[in-house]
Parts: structure tokens; C-alpha cells; sequence
């Protein structure tokens, strides 16, 4: 193989190569040149005026150098649009870059001629002639292309053809710099580590495999006894490190194999991907990401898709069983909830002038205590309720009458015990409103639990309720239903004992977490219904 060498020709600005004389430097290009012939003088060309008077340069020699007059060959020799100069310049420009550096080789023949007319020209002409190597018209005595199409022709055609993709060239958007082309090292890819020209990684996996097997040798005839026929020990040791090896091999394989067949190497596409996805989007995709190796890239994208489409149903079917519980009943009312719901989650928490840490929130003020009347005050109200005297209004002034500081009433009106009915645990008094007469009962709640939200379309039993025992069962997340069962056991339990009841038998008659039977009791005996023993 020879070595390629460079010629020292200057380049043109319209591709070829530019002839400069080497005394005036006149552009000979277009024109007869002189070219010294002898050794000493590499590549020396002068113009028809200096050479007519004699002058030199350099280590040139006119009166003994030999000298060789050169002249554009501008005719057709092999084909109707390509000139016999235009062929010199091919054949020197393949000598110089090489076959198949077809944009030197255009280049260098100039002529504003291209990569790919240059190689469809080459391989046309010379590759699939029928007198390969040479071309079809080969011949020195073949002159039909000269006497078809006369040399001012051709040069005007030639002229036309350079001036036309000149201005083409003109109007032409600018061409992207020609950029280095990617080497196969790690550092001019996604992936660093990545070597997309070998296909391989700077470290791949068990990267130590080679090292057992590097300086083991195999010569013909080893690992046999002549002897007995067998396997040596040695040998059966070098064939087992040889299919660990095989095996470690074959797991590397399978492992590139899922890289490549799942494009996992295309780090910004999938990146860009991850980016759209929600959090939960991308958990799923973690997760469904071991299944890779058992399925390819067409049926592990259709399972990723069914998972979402089954996350984003039950987040639906989350938001309509809140929407319900909401009492909401349309999309318009729901799409506006969801935005006030969103508004008042980015609102920033309220905090006092005093307070330090952002975050605390202002507690809501405490409700005034309602004081019992001095009417209330005067009737036993430790006794049970079966013993408790109910209240009349009597207007006899004769009766001591008891003051109240409750009563809005401008009349005088006096209360006297009489016998009669007693509801929901309080005396009957017609004169001071039955509200007044006791405390609000504020349920406790228990820790760790939220309270149920009880309404008349989740709850059927809800009307046999008052609003006291709704917040009651609501805070102890208890169907109506098991608390009127449990309300009538303990009332039961305590009627047969004169209407009181300990704690601990009531914890028993209730069967249910201690906690609640404890506020259960405690809720009636605050109502009255029966008595702490």
C-alpha cells in the first residue's frame, strides 16, 4: 500500500485548485502555464511572459531545466458533461485524498461540482465500464465526443453551468460548520460510560471476568492422560473457570440486549418523557421497570399505559366519593370545588402578632359557659329523674317565688313543683326554655381518629337521632343504629337498679372500645337518663 501525499496547491474560491506563478504570482489557472520538468523544482509553474524573458526563481534553472507546456484541456473525453481537465483532476484528487473522500475529491476538481456528482460520475465512468479499469472511450483514436461537440461549446455550456450554481449558491441559506464527527470514547455521547462505535461500556458488567481466563493456554493435546484416557484434574478446573466465564459473558449480553431493546440509552428522549409525567406517573414506571427483561419494548409500554389509565380511574373514583360526601351533584359544582379547594390549600395559614412560629394557627375563641338559672339551681339535680319534681308556672302571689337571672320574661312568674313527665332528662318548665336549664355537652374526641361524617343520604337512621347524640356518634364513629342498641341496654341496666349505674357494669352492657363506652356514659349521665353511682 502506498503512502498518500498532499499536494501543495493553492484552493480557489470556487473549488479546485488556483495556479499562481512563482516569479509574479500571477492566477494562471485559466490560462497556458509552464511547468518545470526537473526534480529539483517540485511543482513550479510560471506564466507564457515570464517565461519568454527568461526569469526564475528558487533553484530553477531555465536555460538547462527541461519544461513541459501545460493547457486547459476543456473538451469531452469520457462523457458529453465532464472535460478531459476536469478527469485529470478526479484521478489526482482520488491519488491525493484516497477513494472515497469524495468531498476532498470535489473540492480539488472544483467547478463547483459536489460530493455525490463526483462519486456517481466516478463509479458510472470507471467502476461499471465494460473495459474496467478503463473507461468506455479509453481509446487515444475514439474522437466522437471532440468532433460531436466543439471545444467553445463545451467551454460556454461549462461557463453557463458554474455561473448558474454560482448565484444558486448565493441565494442559498448559510450551511451549518462543518462539527467533528463523534468518536467512539465516552466523553461525546448521552451516556457517559458509552461507547456507541464499539457498542460497548467503559465498565461493563462483571468488568473483572477477563482476568481468569487472560493467561490460561490450551496446547494440543493437554488435559489428557495417555494413560487412562481421562481428563485431567488441571483441565476439568480450566473447563469450569471456561463456562463460568461463558456464563458471565452471556449475562452481559442479555443486559445489553435490554439497553438497547428498550432504548434505555436515549437519555434526554426518556428524560424529557419523565419531565410531563406526575409523581405517581413516574413511581409506576419504577416500578413496572424489572419486567423489562421479560418483555419487550412494544407490550412493557402497553402495560405502563394500563397502569395509569387504572391510577388516574382511581383517582376519579376518589374525587367523585369526596364530591358525594360534599353533597355536590354535577361537574360544573365539582370543577369549582376542586378550585376552591385549591385556592384555600395555597392560602398561607393565619397567625397572631405575638406569635413566633409561623405556622401556628389562631384557635378558635371558647364558647361562653351557660350558668345554670337560680330555678335550676334550687331542684336537686344529683336525685334521678323519676324523682325529680316537674315545674308549673303559677302566678299566685302568695307562693315564695325563687329568683331567676336568666329569664327575659317581664312578667312575674313563678315555678312550683308539680308531678309530671319528664323529656329528654330535664324538668318540664314552661317559664324558662329548656336550653338554659343545662350545659352543652362537648363530646371529646378520640386520638388517632377522625370524625364520621353522618348526613341523611349516607345515613338512613339519622332522624331517630337529636343533634346532641349525631355529634355524639359522629365524634365515636358509630352507626345510629348500634347506638340506640346500646342506648337502650344501659337505660334498661339502669332501671333495674333505681336508674343508676357504675361505670364499670356500663363499660360491660356497651361491649365495645372502652374509650367510647366512657364518653357514652358520661353523655348520659350529663343528660340525666340515668344517675353515676
Amino acid at each position: 500500500m502506498g503512502v498518500i501525499k498532499r499536494k501543495n496547491i493553492v484552493k480557489g474560491n470556487e473549488g479546485g485548485l488556483k495556479y499562481i506563478c512563482d516569479v509574479c504570482s500571477a492566477d494562471i489557472t485559466s490560462t497556458v502555464r509552464i511547468r518545470c520538468a526537473q526534480s529539483a523544482c517540485t511543482e513550479y509553474d510560471l506564466c507564457v511572459p515570464c517565461f519568454s524573458k527568461g526569469d526564475s526563481s528558487r533553484d530553477h534553472d531555465p536555460r538547462t531545466h527541461p519544461f513541459s507546456v501545460i493547457e486547459q484541456h476543456s473538451i469531452p473525453m469520457y462523457t458529453r458533461d465532464w472535460g478531459a481537465d476536469e478527469e485529470l483532476l478526479l484521478l489526482e484528487g482520488l491519488e491525493v485524498y484516497g477513494l472515497g473522500s469524495w468531498s476532498e475529491v470535489a473540492d480539488h476538481v472544483g467547478g463547483f461540482r459536489n460530493k455525490e456528482e463526483v462519486r456517481e460520475h466516478y463509479i458510472e465512468t470507471y467502476i461499471e465500464s465494460s473495459r474496467f479499469p478503463l473507461p468506455e472511450n479509453a481509446s487515444p483514436q475514439d474522437l466522437s465526443l471532440v468532433e460531436e461537440i466543439p471545444r467553445e461549446t463545451f467551454q460556454a455550456c461549462k461557463k453557463r453551468r458554474i455561473e448558474k450554481r454560482k448565484e444558486d449558491a448565493k441565494s442559498a441559506p448559510p450551511a451549518t460548520p462543518k462539527q467533528k464527527p463523534t468518536a467512539s470514547v465516552p466523553a461525546c455521547h448521552e451516556v457517559q460510560g458509552y461507547m456507541p462505535g464499539r457498542l460497548e461500556f467503559e465498565t461493563e458488567f462483571c468488568n473483572e471476568a477477563e482476568e481468569a481466563v487472560q493467561h490460561m493456554q490450551f496446547d494440543p493435546g493437554d488435559g489428557i492422560n495417555s494413560r487412562t484416557g481421562e481428563l485431567e484434574p488441571e483441565m476439568e478446573l480450566k473447563m469450569l473457570v471456561m463456562n463460568i466465564y461463558n456464563a458471565r459473558l452471556t449475562a452481559r449480553a442479555d443486559r445489553k440486549k435490554v439497553i438497547f431493546e428498550h432504548k434505555l440509552l436515549e437519555y434526554r428522549t426518556n428524560a424529557n418523557k419523565d419531565k410531563k409525567r406526575t409523581k405517581e406517573e413516574r413511581d409506576l414506571h419504577n416500578k413496572a421497570k424489572p419486567f423489562a427483561r421479560m418483555m419487550n419494548h412494544i407490550d412493557l409500554d402497553s402495560v405502563t399505559v394500563n397502569l395509569e389509565y387504572e391510577h388516574n380511574l382511581r383517582q376519579a373514583i376518589s374525587q367523585l366519593q369526596d364530591w358525594r360526601q360534599m353533597r355536590i351533584g354535577d361537574l360544573k359544582s365539582g370543577e369549582k370545588y376542586e378550585q376552591e379547594k385549591q385556592i384555600r390549600s395555597q392560602r398561607p395559614a393565619p397567625t397572631g402578632a405575638f406569635d413566633r412560629i409561623g405556622g401556628v394557627r389562631i384557635s378558635k375563641p371558647t364558647p361562653p359557659v351557660e350558668t345554670p338559672s337560680a330555678t335550676t339551681a334550687l331542684t336537686a339535680p344529683e336525685l334521678p329523674e323519676r324523682l325529680k319534681p316537674s315545674i308549673t308556672p303559677n302566678t299566685n302571689p302568695s307562693v315564695a317565688q325563687a329568683p331567676t337571672s336568666s329569664t327575659s320574661n317581664p312578667h312575674d312568674v313563678t315555678c312550683t313543683p308539680t308531678k309530671g313527665p319528664l323529656t329528654n332528662g330535664n324538668a318540664n318548665v314552661s317559664g324558662t326554655p329548656s336550653s338554659q336549664l343545662k350545659h352543652k355537652y362537648s363530646v371529646p374526641s378520640l386520638n388517632g381518629t377522625t370524625p364520621l361524617k353522618l348526613s341523611n343520604e349516607n345515613t338512613t337512621d339519622l332522624h331517630l337521632l337529636t343533634k346532641e347524640e349525631a355529634d355524639l356518634c359522629s365524634a365515636l364513629r358509630l352507626m345510629p343504629k348500634p347506638y340506640l342498641v346500646i342506648k337502650e341496654g344501659l337505660i334498661r341496666e339502669a332501671m333495674k337498679s333505681g336508674g343508676g349505674l357504675k361505670r364499670r357494669l356500663a363499660k360491660e352492657v356497651c361491649k365495645i372500645d372502652p374509650s367510647k363506652s366512657t364518653r357514652i356514659f358520661d353523655f348520659f349521665v350529663h343528660s340525666g337518663w340515668i344517675q353515676k353511682v
